[in-house]
């Protein structure tokens, strides 16, 4: 073990952030001034550690063998520094990516994707309450502003994706994965627009039904507690958009996805596919062990492409992209302030974890967002991963009937439209 503790205490001078260990056998490698402190209760669980396999060291404190104190934000800084170079899988072998392929379309049947999805998004509405903004906007703001707070960013980000689908009074206007309802919500009541939102989450779509009562805006918004493969519309949709939703599609289904938003788009329609994407071409999580812990404890089925390929699929369905924008650095700044929020009610927090999930659930379940929010956003931050969102239109095969000769859609070719002061004065 000798040799062990020394390859620790190696380490842990070369961090940024002091960290003291606790060991198993009692002993002690302290450490001056130290910000973040480690208790270990078996070897292996050290070995990890030493190994650099981050998350697997996340997994045991999750399960209750690792005890960490300090800030999150120091504990990460300390991560960042243990990882191992670039923690990115970029194996592209063929025997991978059958793999890969294959888990893709095991993972991803109707079934399987409820029951994914439920298992994240019907935790407790109480719980992700606690931290999130008040429309509740579980996805990447927009700081438009220095200055700004969550909230304010949140409404910017709303505002910033109705801005690029052009939504006009009277649209029919389609959300895939509305979540609690915020963008549904704000197109309705800002645009206009007659709004259909799906999800998978029973949670949300009891939330967005009380909503949509209480606003009394029934006549003209509505959600569905269905599958975005299940929806046949009787008539095309003007607008689409799809926030934080296609990291969950998988790489086997994604061609489909992109045929049925191509299906449920009018001729001359927008498209907004906003969502999480890999840092590097070819790998689908992160490596160090993190990829295998958020596909355990948060994400199950979860995956990440690249930009370029979900831009192929889009190309390949038919849809034309018009402008794409790296949020990357607001997500990171989102994720602070989620995990911020969370840490400064972790007791709240627990209470309401252990009254719908047990003591024993509950308290896994809080430990594994506290590593999840903060690690997204130091991944955010490092650039494993980004946040895009992509604006793409069917054209209508109409060479001179919009504003622009060639256009073929509703989209102006110019970005001018996004900026402009609306009537209202925002």
């Amino acid at each position: 073990m000798q040799s062990l503790v020394q390859k620790i205490e190696s380490q842990l001078v070369s961090l940024p952030i002091p960290v003291s260990l606790r060991l198993p056998d009692g002993h002690r490698i302290d450490t001056p001034g130290a910000k973040v402190r480690l208790g270990f209760s078996s070897w292996p669980g050290l070995a990890k550690l030493a190994a650099r396999q981050i998350g697997s060291v996340g997994e045991d404190y999750v399960e209750g063998r690792v005890e960490i104190e300090g800030s999150m934000r120091d504990l990460m800084a300390a991560a960042a520094a243990l990882m191992p170079g670039n923690p990115v899988e970029s194996d592209t072998g063929w025997w991978t990516r059958l793999l890969r392929s294959a888990k893709s379309r095991g993972s991803h049947t109707l079934r399987r994707d409820a029951e994914q999805i439920q298992f994240h998004y019907d935790v407790s509405d109480d719980f992700y309450a606690l931290w999130l903004d008040p429309r509740r906007v579980y996805s990447c703001a927009y700081f438009r502003e220095e200055t700004m707070t969550l909230a304010q960013a949140q409404e910017a980000k709303l505002d910033h994706i109705c801005r690029k689908l052009r939504l006009q009074p009277g649209e029919r206007f389609l959300d895939i994965g509305s979540g609690w309802g915020g963008l549904l919500l704000w197109a309705a009541e800002h645009y206009g627009v007659d709004a259909t939102g799906i999800t998978l989450s029973k949670n949300q779509h009891a939330h967005v039904e009380r909503l949509i009562h209480e606003r009394g805006l029934s006549d003209r918004v509505r959600v569905r507690l269905m599958d975005y493969r299940e929806l046949a519309a009787e008539q095309p949709f003007d607008k689409i958009s799809s926030v934080g939703m296609f990291e969950h599609v998988g790489s086997a289904n994604m061609a489909l996805y992109f045929q049925d938003v191509h299906k449920l788009l009018a001729p001359g329609g927008l498209t907004l596919q906003h969502g999480i994407t890999s840092g590097q071409l070819d790998y689908r999580q992160l490596g160090a062990g993190m990829g295998d812990f958020i596909e355990k404890y948060i994400f199950p089925g979860g995956e990440l492409l690249h930009v370029t390929t979900v831009l192929r699929e889009t190309a390949h369905a038919g849809l034309e992209m018009v402008d794409t924008e790296n949020l990357r650095p607001h997500y990171a700044r989102t994720l602070w302030a989620w995990s911020d929020a969370l840490e400064a009610q972790l007791d709240k927090a627990r209470e309401v974890l252990e009254s719908t999930a047990g003591p024993e659930r509950g308290g896994r379940i809080l430990r594994a967002y506290r590593l999840y929010l903060a690690g997204s956003a130091m991944s955010f931050e490092q650039g494993w991963i980004a946040l895009h969102q992509m604006l793409s239109a069917r054209p209508d095969g109409k060479i001179s009937s919009h504003a622009m000769r060639g256009a073929q859609s509703l989209y102006p070719f110019s970005r001018d439209y996004m900026y402009a002061p609306r009537q209202d004065g925002h």
